[in-house]
């Protein structure tokens, strides 16, 4: 009797090359949000502390599970501003805010416990070892969902796994017809993540992100990052000289008149996401928070962007602060 094996012949799938994922040891779930809900299903916190300074998305699965939660400053250099140590049944969440706050992870890690670092901007960084650690592929790369979790437990749950072939429509629609034309399917996607629940993630989906070559995104946005510092960093009120850092999410460019360049860069066809709105209505309107929310800026380092488009951001970028300086 033959042993039985995958279908031979018959008609091709998609040709897409075959590596290694960068995060291959982790649990592949569907997204950040849902590797946060397994993780406070599989440890029973009853309380998670969480930055003031982040997505409301996160806390979908916090009210879905009916878990306590309270917000925490953090201070100019990104780093949480506590009044006292979480309690013993509490955990402590800290995002490593556009993959640049590698020395704030490591004195959290190493001054509290129970501690979730929150990579989801910032992929590349591995993990600290027994330190539970969230990623999002979305955020990093053309896929319709996608997250990895490290977890220090031994307790794993049963998932069903998701299927995705049918949500790709919006990444096929965007190579035909351009990003414009595909962003109500974006948005769908998007809803649709909002209510499907915890599951494992798809197997198309880990096979696209098996085909990424992960070191040429790592130096491609490296290598643009660098760039835009170069040209911008006098300009920016943030600190952002450390090189400890393995392709960021973006340059963030922090500026008085931050929300009208936004607009100034949108106008121009240069695309800019906002983290987050919803920030300004939980904080205090002279917090640093509240400034972020507001004015800053996160120019795109991706590695779809060529030399030649960062040259486009400086330039655009400079002449609104020459405009705003005449004003």
């Amino acid at each position: 009797m033959l042993d039985k094996h995958n279908v031979i012949g018959g008609f091709f799938s998609l040709e897409l090359p075959e590596r290694t994922e960068y995060h291959q040891q982790a649990l592949h779930l569907n997204s950040a949000r849902y590797c946060l809900e397994y993780l406070l299903r599989v440890k029973n916190f009853k309380k998670i502390y969480l930055p003031a300074y982040i997505c409301d998305s996160v806390l979908q699965p916090i009210k879905r599970l009916n878990i306590d939660y309270a917000f925490y400053p953090i201070g100019g250099d990104f780093s949480p501003v506590l009044g006292s140590e979480p309690e013993d049944d509490a955990c402590f969440l800290y995002v490593n805010y556009f993959g640049l706050n590698n020395d704030n992870v490591r004195k959290i890690c190493n001054g509290l416990k129970n501690v979730i670092i929150d990579n989801t901007q910032a992929f590349f960084e591995q993990p600290l070892e027994h330190v539970d650690t969230i990623y999002s592929a979305r955020k990093f790369f053309g896929v319709p969902d996608g997250g990895y979790l490290y977890m220090d437990a031994d307790k794993q749950l049963d998932l069903k796994q998701d299927a995705s072939y049918y949500r790709c429509d919006a990444l096929l629609k965007q190579i035909d017809l351009g990003s414009e034309a595909a962003a109500p399917l974006f948005e769908e996607n998007e809803a649709y993540l909002d209510r499907c629940g915890l599951r494992a993630m798809p197997r198309l989906t880990q096979r696209l992100l098996m085909s990424i070559d992960y070191q040429h995104v790592m130096t491609k946005r490296n290598e643009n990052y660098l760039f835009l510092r170069n040209h911008l960093n006098p300009y920016n009120q943030l600190k952002t000289d450390s090189n400890d850092f393995n392709g960021p999410m973006c340059y963030p460019f922090l500026m008085d008149n931050g929300e009208q360049l936004k607009e100034y860069l949108m106008e121009r066809r240069i695309f800019v996401n906002d983290y987050w709105e919803e920030v300004l209505e939980r904080v205090p309107t002279d917090s640093f928070e509240h400034r972020l929310a507001k004015d800053l800026v996160p120019l795109p380092v991706d590695q779809h962007c060529s030399t030649a488009e960062m040259h486009i951001i400086v330039r655009t970028v400079l002449e609104f602060l020459k405009i705003k300086d005449k004003s």
